[in-house]
């Protein structure tokens, strides 16, 4: 998502490196980039001017700041405008205090919408909001067997009165259920059409006036570039909105719905979808978008994903063994399979700043040492796994290791050699020391391991930061590289 937009924007920061200061001469070159590269994501045309316009503007307006290089503060400006663009803050879903909320979905035919209401629900689970799913989509074969099975998936009730009711009576009868049983939420969802005509935005009208919904919120393909931004202009205006969830947003996706959509629509994003699985629905943050675009990571969202996933009793039960030097394969297998569950590895890196100069293939190569990794660990007994020592001391070991994972025994000496070395490391952390470390993954081509090609450090004067200050410079350790 957003690469080859963050790419093209940085050939713009290029153009003003080496200059002493922002000017209206070497801006015009910056700014071509920026156009260049916002029309080649599909952004609206209109909304590529006037953003061109405001940034030229507040560009040559700007103070010059003592110790910030002019691409610093160039990019601080485009990132201000973009979160400007994309509007500003989340906008929360609603929730009516004391009375069950009532969430009406809307869409095309094939944007994901009753997977997008199956997610939603999820989400608000999660907020300890009890939700019942409603299915008025007749039409389409299995529309209603696929919510139900997505609802047992998530543990949430569907209502449901089969494919010879009328829509707007299912609709009528299940948020009339989810008032009477004290549902927190009931989500409505509707069936679409391949384009937009008549007889689809009539059943929604009428749906819409019987269940006097708080929310109406359409669903948006993100691969449809600017044209999601004027279908969400047309819903808007015969139907009356409430906000967009744009789906598809880990896919081909470059970027120009989620900079059209609010500008053009007048209905804020709340929502996007980051994936096939049923939990990866994610509010839609403005700044935190920005910051992706730009290349600088989202930390806090790939904090929220952590928090979802870790228990506290449990991080501080590792803490202690990672201090101590009793982290052992069993403990390395659970972290792994722990950073599986919160998505893929590309994704998270991605959240990092300065990991988005990562290419697919380094990532691949990294996703490829950590199954190799857990290959040889599935392979160990109990007793291995808990007292990786046995291993340093046995070659038999290591060699029944290699022959049941399907490695080399000298993939199996490393891993062992490697996982020793880390837990001394870790140890010396525990004792006040600032070891390095890294190569758990083995060498290689490995971007993530010792020696292997390294990210950028990414964007310096991060929207926020300090201006950057000059280091000493270190001796370079022995040891591992970067995790």
């Amino acid at each position: 998502m957003f690469d080859a937009l963050s790419d093209r924007l940085e050939s713009a920061w290029k153009k003003l490196r080496g200059q002493d200061k922002i000017s209206q001469s070497n801006i015009q070159d910056a700014l071509r980039e920026v156009r260049r590269a916002l029309l080649e994501a599909d952004v609206n045309l209109q909304v590529v001017k006037d953003f061109i316009s405001e940034v030229e503007t507040k560009a040559q307006g700007a103070e010059v700041i003592a110790g910030v290089r002019p691409d610093q503060q160039f990019i601080k400006i485009v990132y201000d405008e973009l979160v400007q663009v994309m509007g500003e803050e989340n906008v929360p879903l609603a929730e009516v205090a004391g009375k069950t909320t009532v969430v009406l979905m809307a869409g095309l035919q094939g944007t994901g919408k009753t997977t997008a209401t199956a997610k939603l629900a999820l989400h608000l689970r999660k907020q300890e909001r009890s939700c019942l799913l409603v299915a008025t989509d007749i039409y389409r074969p299995a529309a209603i067997d696929q919510l139900i099975t997505l609802g047992k998936q998530i543990d949430v009730p569907v209502f449901e009165l089969g494919i010879e009711a009328d829509p707007v009576e299912i609709a009528r009868q299940g948020v009339e259920r989810a008032r009477a049983e004290g549902i927190n939420t009931v989500i409505i969802d509707t069936a679409g059409r391949l384009q937009i005509d008549e007889d689809m935005m009539a059943e929604l009208a009428r749906i819409k006036e019987i269940v006097q919904p708080d929310e109406t919120l359409l669903v948006v393909d993100a691969m449809t570039g600017q044209e999601a931004a004027n279908l969400t202009r047309t819903f808007h205006d015969q139907i009356g909105i409430t906000g967009a969830i744009l789906t598809k947003m880990d896919g081909d996706s470059r970027g120009g719905a989620a900079l059209s959509v609010r500008q053009i629509s007048g209905a804020p994003i709340k929502f996007v979808g980051v994936g096939e699985k049923v939990e990866a629905l994610q509010p839609f943050y403005p700044d935190r978008m920005a910051s992706r675009i730009l290349g600088m990571g989202d930390v806090l969202t790939l904090v929220e994903k952590a928090q979802e996933e870790i228990d506290l009793a449990d991080a501080e039960q590792m803490q202690e063994k990672i201090l101590s030097a009793k982290f052992d394969f069993t403990d390395f297998l659970k972290q792994m399979r722990l950073l599986k569950n919160m998505g893929s590895l590309g994704g998270i890196m991605k959240m990092i700043p300065g990991m988005n100069k990562l290419s697919d293939d380094q990532l691949k190569q990294g996703e490829t040492q950590l199954k190799r990794c857990e290959a040889m660990i599935n392979s160990m007994t109990g007793k291995e796994r808990r007292d990786p020592d046995l291993l340093s001391s046995s070659p038999s070991r290591r060699r029944r290791i290699a022959s049941g994972s399907g490695y080399r025994e000298a993939d199996v000496s490393k891993l062992v050699a490697d996982f020793q070395k880390m837990r001394s490391l870790m140890q010396q952390m525990g004792q006040g020391g600032i070891p390095g470390m890294g190569g758990m993954f083995g060498g290689g081509g490995n971007p993530l391991a010792a020696g292997g090609n390294r990210p950028s450090a990414g964007w310096r004067g991060y929207p926020g930061g300090a201006p950057p200050t000059k280091k000493k410079k270190e001796k370079k350790k022995k040891g591992f590289g970067t995790l």
